[in-house]
């Protein structure tokens, strides 16, 4: 069990208006529940769209969808598709000053550093985790991003 990753969705929850969280993974299960002073209302459930296989995220130079049906059924870069590890805001540069940690069509090595996730003020570099080329990024910077959000498509090299 991890204790820091717990101590975050405690943070996490106190910070926002979430009521409560449940994460299963594997065997490991953690379900935190906010308490509350006064009746609670009714329930209300979520429910978290099927993904299929193939993203569909945004494009970084069109961030509104288009609404030309053709456009709209653009085929993606082939390539392995990077996901966000964490709930967070991404970055696409160490400060607002600096250039891009990448661009479409660098090359990009095993470890190197693609991106910045902030999560609770903490700066957490998302790093490539094979070598090859960047073929799109599919987020904007200080866009906020979910948990497994496709980030880049990399042609692997």
């Amino acid at each position: 069990m991890d204790l820091k990753l717990v101590k975050k969705l405690l943070d996490l929850i106190a910070e926002t208006e979430l009521n409560e969280v449940e994460i299963q993974e594997g065997d490991f299960k953690v379900r935190v529940k906010k308490a509350s002073d006064s009746p609670a209302p009714a329930p209300m459930q979520y429910q978290m769209p099927a993904q299929s296989n193939a993203p569909q995220p945004q494009s970084a130079h069109n961030p509104s969808p288009s609404q030309d049906a053709p456009e709209a059924k653009e085929k993606e870069p082939a390539g392995e598709v990077v996901k966000s590890p964490i709930v967070g805001t991404y970055y696409e540069a160490p400060s607002p000053d600096s250039d891009p940690f990448v661009k479409v069509g660098d090359q990009v090595k095993e470890g190197e550093t693609l991106c910045i996730v902030e999560a609770m003020k903490i700066m957490n570099e998302i790093e490539a985790e094979f070598s090859g080329t960047i073929q799109k990024i599919l987020v904007n910077d200080a866009q906020p991003v979910e948990f497994d959000q496709p980030l880049f498509i990399i042609k692997k090299a």
